[in-house]
Formats: C-alpha cells, structure tokens, sequence
C-alpha cells in the first residue's frame, strides 16, 4: 500500500511436542535456512534464529501485512512437515500448541538479537520454563499457568 510504513520488531517463542529434545544439532542450520525462508516468503526479515532441542526463538522485523496467529501458525505447520519429510526423528515431530511473541522498539534490536543467538549459554543458568516465564512477566502477560506449555522440568 502506498503511505504505509511500519517499524515492528517481534520476537517469538515456541516449543516442541510434550517439550521432547528432538532438535538435534546437525539438524539445527538446515531448520533455521528453512524457517527463516519460510519467515522472508511472508515479506518479513530474519533478524535471527535459534533452537535449543525442545524450543525455537525467532527474532523479525514484522510486516503487518498478515495476522500474526496466521504467521505464526503457518511457519509452525510447513516446518513440522519440512521436519517430517527429512525423517530426522523416529517419529512424527510437531510443534507445541501455542506460541509466545514479545515486542521491541529498534533500540532493543542488538540486545535481542544477541539473547537469541546465545541460547545456549543462557541455558546453562536457567530452565526453559524459567526463560518463559521471565518474558512473561517481563512484559506483564497475564497467564493461567493450565494454557502454558508443558513443562517437565
């Protein structure tokens, strides 16, 4: 649309299937080339991308373009099947129901984008469970701990 511009840079989390650690390092690189193709296909920008075994952190520079349920859903659904396909589990893989997405302003940006590329050191110090938890309150997301992913840790 002409005279349209915006500026959103959200940040999305989400999980795998009763939180099993199914994605595997020499899998890592070839998941995160096909999300992040899946991500520019919707007219978004990759600013970065991580996946710890039971989880995935997306960071984008949004376009309002699509509801965010519907992208989210989609990227979800082709990367399960792009998963399955490549038959790098015994098994089907999917995707947790549900998803976290979290707003920044562009002052935020490297910030955000170093916190996702250092998944792995973070981890070292805290849960996945904690990690989520902490985003939530941070930004002051109401829950109901029943509608969050499952934890087993």
């Amino acid at each position: 649309m002409a005279n349209t511009f915006s500026q959103i840079y959200l940040q999305f989390v989400f999980a795998v299937q009763n939180r099993q650690s199914l994605i595997a390092k020499e899998n890592k690189e070839e998941l995160h080339k096909y999300i992040t193709a899946l991500v520019q296909n919707r007219k978004a920008k990759m600013l970065a991308i991580n996946s710890m075994p039971d989880h995935t952190h997306l960071f984008v520079g949004f376009k309002p373009n699509i509801l965010i349920s519907d992208f989210v859903k989609e990227i979800k659904v082709e990367s399960n099947e792009f998963t399955n396909n490549k038959n790098w589990i015994r098994g089907k893989f999917n995707w947790q129901e549900g998803y976290g997405v979290f707003s920044y302003s562009h002052s935020h940006i490297d910030t955000v984008i170093k916190y996702v590329h250092n998944q792995e050191i973070h981890h070292q110090k805290s849960t996945f469970k904690q990690e989520y938890l902490s985003l939530l309150n941070k930004f002051e997301i109401p829950f109901d701990e029943r509608y969050l992913f499952e934890f087993f840790d």
